[in-house]
């Protein structure tokens, strides 16, 4: 039985997390919610996940290192003004796809960046995509997971609550004493921003960009 076959059954196992997990304070989402939970897509009839390693916050309007800062509106960033539980995706270097998941209310443009996942499902897909057969290479840092996902700019906006990308509740609970914070990485032009431990990943894991 190939993988595209059994598809549909593995999406069963993940399913999506409601509005409300994306809608209270950025820094509680990304602790509480996100770290441990599931990247998921299915995008050109293939179907991966990975448990979420490695995340940045972005505070929006305050934050020195946010593409919303002043709260800055353009047409790129008006995914993070949505509701919490949008996708917002932008080009670095015009060619790397980075793949942020919109929190907080609406018009209080918060994100938090997944830097690396932890690939679980659809591995074939992933090593075709990222040109690789080193699992540890799949997915250790922000550009890798949207070429091994599938996520591209396209995608920027869409809903976690019905689109090709969403967002799996955890299965395993995870304390405070496993979750480390350090400063954000390639933010040095942010000033007093640049230093804020607002950096999260997972203790005890080879799936992360850098330590």
């Amino acid at each position: 039985m190939t993988e595209n076959m059994t598809s549909n059954i593995k999406i069963t196992n993940f399913p999506r997390l409601d509005r409300k997990s994306f809608t209270g304070d950025a820094f509680e989402v990304a602790q509480k919610i996100l770290l441990g939970s599931y990247l998921c897509t299915y995008i050109e009839n293939h179907f991966c996940a990975g448990k979420i390693t490695e995340i940045e916050v972005y505070t929006g309007g305050e934050d020195k290192a946010s593409h919303t800062y002043q709260n800055k509106r353009t047409n790129r960033t008006e995914p993070i003004f949505k509701i919490g539980g949008h996708t917002y995706i932008f080009l670095v270097y015009g060619m790397h796809h980075q793949f942020c998941v919109v929190v907080s209310e609406e018009n209080n443009p918060c994100c938090i960046l997944i830097r690396s996942i932890e690939p679980i499902i659809g591995l074939d897909t992933m090593k075709k995509r990222r040109k690789t057969n080193n699992i540890k290479q799949l997915t250790n840092g922000p550009a890798k997971v949207c070429q091994a996902l599938g996520i591209s700019r396209s995608l920027s906006g869409s809903d976690l609550l019905t689109g090709p990308i969403w967002i799996s509740p955890k299965t395993d609970d995870i304390s405070i004493k496993n979750i480390e914070a350090t400063q954000r990485i390639g933010v040095d032009y942010a000033g007093e921003y640049a230093l804020k431990p607002w950096r999260f990943l997972l203790k005890d894991t080879e799936f992360i960009s850098k330590k």
